[in-house]
């Protein structure tokens, strides 16, 4: 693959040097221009360099979506210091825990954040309020002042922290390689433009939303609708319409809210979304064929990955996607699925899928043996079962750590979450192993039903039984108002697990 640019910044600086007019960022009532984007960048970077900020320094974002996120991680770029993206949902000691762990100098942050009020750094920029350093105050001077530090390829770019299912959370290091691979080959897939739109709504911290969401559309000079909020959903709806949004990235349990919906009759003749992304989990059949009936004019594209991998690893091709599947190996990312000695194991087989290529990371952040035992002679192992097809697609069975093995026989919850999420009354579930005597595993379904349904536990083993066999079937159903879930409304299991006590 070739890269065209070093860094972020090169590449902000190429589109606002060949379409400086172009719109940038639409956020409320605001529309930013690629000139204008860049000057506010170049300010930030001023002021952060005058602070003391060099490179290889680390500065951490704390934030909800918004425009200064964005400002803040290409500035920084600009200095050669590396981003830390955090999710603004979490608590106190896991924000001390990380700002430690990854050595951050600089926090930007929002003072409505309740949780960030105790948390010590040595530079702080708040994006509201009005004591302390504001960017607000930043972008208000006229000065640009500050000497290029720009970064190489193989340098590092961003720490994202992953969400610690097992112990403490790793800080997954990415070269500007390794996103410049997700960037370059998403772009040839979706085939972009500059006149394409992102509607950003999901945290920009994820690894998806900020490799796919925010960055990939500076290197067409695409231009994204940034919302604050997923709530109220009706405004996302709308700002589609007025912004002529062209891709949409979501989770299942968003697309799931788009079938069940009551649209405007306009909405599903007017908007302009041309691709739809789903991620984060499955989509089952159903949803699929539901959702091609709703937006028939729109290609719904599924796809796989990991914040190791940049994130994306697969995505379904534009008019070949494949219903169950997530896809094709992204631009000249290579796959495996193996068995524990990792040998590659034939067409059709389950076993672990193994990732190699330029999306790989370098590693997590001053934890070697980790990245040792992750990373095998180049190949990244991603912890999750998979099968091949003899066209390459690949089709994500299970996570290797859900899988259930009851009296020697393998048991995969996605098998079984898959047939609970097609009953019309279940909203989502999530499938567990608990410990048994006799059959040293057996599954326990977390069901979160839709509003007014009450559906009983009777009703659903009933249901799974004429779908499943009956050595799959929970033995237990426990019922949930709202099941755990991170910021892109993916199941905590391992919370799950813990309230249960599994």
């Amino acid at each position: 693959m070739t890269y065209p640019f070093n860094n972020f910044y090169e590449m902000l600086e190429n589109s606002a040097k060949e379409h400086g007019s172009a719109p940038a960022i639409f956020i409320d009532d605001d529309k930013v221009s690629y000139k204008e984007f860049l000057q506010k960048v170049d300010k930030t970077a001023s002021y952060l360099q005058n602070i003391g900020i060099k490179k290889g320094d680390k500065v951490a974002l704390i934030l909800p979506n918004c425009e200064e996120f964005v400002i803040t991680t290409f500035a920084t770029t600009a200095i050669g210091a590396v981003i830390v993206p955090l999710n603004a949902q979490l608590k106190t000691k896991e924000y001390e825990y990380i700002l430690q762990n990854a050595q951050v100098r600089l926090l930007v942050t929002s003072q409505k954040l309740k949780e960030i009020k105790e948390l010590k750094s040595e530079f702080k920029i708040y994006v509201d309020g009005e004591e302390g350093a504001l960017f607000a105050n930043i972008l208000n001077t006229n000065e640009i002042k500050f000497e290029k530090h720009l970064t190489k390829l193989d340098e590092l770019a961003v720490l994202i922290y992953t969400s610690g299912t097992t112990g403490k959370p790793k800080g997954v290091m990415l070269s500007y390689k390794n996103i410049f691979s997700n960037i370059i080959a998403g772009s040839e897939l979706f085939q972009l433009s500059k006149k394409d739109r992102f509607i950003v709504y999901l945290p920009m911290s994820h690894a998806f939303s900020f490799s796919i969401m925010v960055m990939l559309p500076f290197y067409k000079a695409s231009a994204i609708v940034i919302m604050r909020s997923i709530l109220p959903f009706s405004n996302i709806i709308k700002q589609v319409l007025l912004k002529r949004v062209t891709i949409f990235l979501g989770v299942p349990d968003v697309y799931n809210s788009l079938i069940k919906a009551k649209l405007p009759w306009y909405f599903r003749w007017f908007n302009s979304i041309r691709i739809f992304i789903s991620g984060a989990s499955a989509l089952s059949e159903d949803t699929l064929e539901r959702f091609k009936k709703k937006f028939s004019h729109a290609s719904m594209l599924e796809g796989y990955g990991l914040s190791e991998c940049s994130p994306a690893v697969a995505i379904n091709p534009l008019n070949k996607a494949r219903a169950l599947s997530v896809g094709l190996p992204l631009g000249e990312t290579e796959v495996k699925v193996v068995n524990d000695e990792l040998v590659e194991l034939a067409h059709g087989e389950a076993g672990e899928l193994i990732v190699k290529g330029d999306c790989v990371m370098m590693g997590y952040y001053g934890h070697e043996e980790s990245t040792k035992e992750t990373i095998i002679n180049g190949w990244l192992k991603t912890g999750d079962i998979a099968k091949v097809d003899e066209d390459g697609y690949i089709y994500i069975v299970d996570r290797i750590k859900d899988l259930i093995i009851s009296k020697g026989v393998n048991i995969y919850p996605r098998e079984i979450e898959e047939v609970l999420h097609l009953h019309e009354q279940i909203k989502i579930s999530a499938v567990l192993g608990k410990s048994d005597q006799n059959s040293g595993e057996v599954p326990v379904a977390f069901v979160e039903l839709e509003d007014g349904s009450t559906l009983s536990e009777l009703e659903i083993k009933k249901y799974l039984k004429e779908h499943l066999a009956n050595f799959k079937v929970p033995k237990s159903i426990i019922f949930k108002d709202e099941l755990p879930k991170n910021a892109t409304g993916k199941v905590l299991k391992r919370v799950l697990k813990e309230e249960a006590q599994l």
